[in-house]
């Protein structure tokens, strides 16, 4: 996998090219009378949930304190909730909404808001139709302002850009992969919920490069028993939320998920989720359905994680097919492709262009340049069709953008014809897998999951981070400022720089047991304890963050346990099994 740090600057050929200038857009709605902007798929969402949740109250059932909790959360709230029954068929149109509002065009926003009476949830003011808005910063590049550029939506487009060198990087081998952490920006319609929908944000984005003909993996047998929880399009347009759970392996094998590469990334977020310290219990994979699919995916799975806002999407998992490098390679004229030496020659047959350039030039003068390439970036299908088009009407009438007026192409001007051709070498254009990952959201995400408080004490907070995930490893604690305990907490805090192990020392005047509590919720898995008996021995105390257990041993000891448990995937009773439990300080 090859790192690739690109530009967050972005001309607009290169946007405009991918489809985003014209389709990367979202759908919002204003108050005819304040002015007020509204999302219009989330407004719909909170609209029916509010009117789902008074219906419930309405017939005496009870409101969870944190259900109610977590919708004041939501910035455009409604602003009271009536307790006012709804006739079941409704309650069941409202749920099957629900289940698919992802999936709503903007004419079909539109009809919900009319036939619901959506409005302003504060004012009551009347909406206006949704209008289409465009999801990307744009910017003047330059002094002279000519150039139009973007901030970058994605971190991916810089990497089809470099896919050749990328490709000469890798010796010409395929399949391989490219990789980008960065930023990206969105202007969010209405940014909310803290970290999960902002105008700027952390994105790692992967980009696996794969021959179209064999979309298996080799490493495909290592995780194809591994259960995940699916929530197939087929599933969602019949209106249910109802979870499949089954094995990545009979996904792939059923279609359900449409390759083994694709299958094996699916499974490899989820063993990275869950290693971070996602909670399996609140993790589930949705397909896209067809109606809300990006315009360059052929199939696309969200990883998304329950959170006191609902389901948030945090991993997007699509096939872009050979979308971004063919219109890349059709703007420039740059070929944006990988080649395979054959083992065996083979027969092909390809629809063919001939130009008949003494004609050409003459014909269509300053423009020939512009109709040529038009041509010459036709598909396969579509050559077919103007070849039937010349031989059926003996003329061919197209309109090429930067041509004025109608193109007219006869026989006399070119030919296309199905023409058979012995390759010793296979030319393709690689379809891409993207596993796309939102770091925001999935540290919000994690922090949600992993937060508690101690049964015994509710003011005692928890953050059980995973040690690997952890900022700081370990908390060292000399039990008091006594001038003798100074040189072994020199002494641990050696050992644990030699291994580069993250750590820092607390030997402020708080008693043991808040030292312990204050970075328990800050997530620090484990402390080491400098007593009296130190000085003596060496020896010093572990403790364990989320079960406050205690073992002692010997400097040297200690630090290997942790090393083991935090870099080597070990459990507490692993890592520590030759170490004696400890019952001394307070946990």
């Amino acid at each position: 996998m090859l790192e690739v740090e690109a530009t967050m600057l972005t001309p607009h050929d290169v946007l405009k090219t991918s489809g985003h200038v014209d389709r990367f857009s979202d759908w919002m709605c204003k108050d005819l009378k304040t002015g007020e902007i509204f999302r219009a798929d989330h407004l719909v969402e909170e609209v029916l949930e509010s009117r789902l949740k008074g219906d419930k109250l309405a017939r005496g059932v009870k409101i969870v304190e944190e259900e109610d909790e977590d919708k004041k959360k939501r910035k455009k709230k409604v602003k009271e909730i009536k307790n006012v029954k709804l006739e079941d068929e409704v309650v069941k149109e409202y749920e099957s909404i629900l289940a698919q509002i992802d999936g709503f065009s903007g004419p079909q926003l539109g009809e919900l808001i009319v036939k619901y009476d959506i409005t302003n949830p504060s004012t009551g003011g009347k909406l206006e139709p949704p209008v289409e808005f465009n999801l990307m910063f744009d910017t003047a590049i330059g002094p002279s302002g000519n150039l139009k550029g973007y901030l970058r939506p994605e971190t991916a487009q810089g990497q089809f850009l470099n896919f050749n060198k990328l490709l000469e990087f890798n010796n010409d081998k395929m399949p391989f992969a490219s990789a980008s952490i960065g930023k990206s920006f969105r202007n969010e319609i209405a940014p909310r919920a803290g970290l999960l929908r902002v105008r700027e944000f952390l994105m790692a984005e992967i980009e696996h490069y794969v021959d179209p003909e064999s979309k298996s993996h080799p490493k495909f047998e290592d995780v194809k028993d591994i259960k995940l929880k699916f929530l197939p399009k087929n599933v969602q347009e019949s209106g249910s939320t109802e979870l499949i759970e089954e094995s990545i392996g009979k996904a792939v094998s059923s279609g359900m998920v449409d390759n083994e590469t694709l299958g094996y990334f699916i499974a490899r977020i989820y063993l990275f989720l869950v290693k971070i310290g996602v909670d399996t219990n609140r993790l589930r994979f949705r397909q896209h359905m067809s109606n809300e699919m990006a315009h360059y995916a052929s199939d696309c799975w969200d990883a998304e994680l329950e959170t006191s806002y609902g389901w948030i999407e945090c991993v997007g998992c699509a096939d872009r097919s050979a979308y971004d490098l063919s219109v890349h390679s059709a703007r420039t004229g740059e070929k944006l492709v990988a080649r395979q030496t054959l083992a065996e020659p083979r027969t092909v047959e390809n629809f063919e262009i001939e130009i008949a350039k003494k004609k050409f030039g003459p014909k269509f003068r300053k423009d020939a340049g512009t109709v040529e390439k038009w041509l010459t970036s036709r598909t396969q299908c579509e050559l077919e069709e103007l070849g039937k088009e010349l031989s059926e009407k003996g003329k061919i009438v197209v309109q090429i953008k930067g041509v004025e007026g109608d193109v007219e192409l006869d026989g006399d001007l070119i030919k296309i014809d199905k023409v058979k051709r012995t390759e010793h070498v296979r030319e393709f254009v690689p379809n891409v897998i993207e596993p796309s990952f939102g770091i925001g959201r999935i540290l919000y995400s994690i922090f949600e999951h992993q937060f508690w408080c101690r049964p015994d004490d509710a003011d005692r907070g928890v953050l059980s981070l995973p040690p690997i995930v952890a900022p700081t490893k370990v908390l060292l604690v000399p039990l008091s400022n006594n001038s003798e305990l100074q040189p072994i907490v020199k002494k641990v805090s050696q050992a644990l720089r030699k291994e580069k192990i993250p750590f820092k020392v607390d030997d402020s005047s708080a008693s043991i047991g808040k030292r312990y509590a204050r970075n328990d919720e800050l997530g620090t898995p484990f402390g080491i304890t400098i007593d009296f008996d130190s000085v003596k021995d060496d020896s010093v105390t572990l403790r364990e963050r989320d079960s406050t257990k205690q073992v002692r041993g010997s400097i040297q000891e200690i630090v290997e346990a942790i090393k083991d448990i935090t870099y080597n995937d070990g459990t507490w009773e692993e890592g520590t099994a030759k170490l004696k439990p400890f019952e001394g300080q307070s946990a």
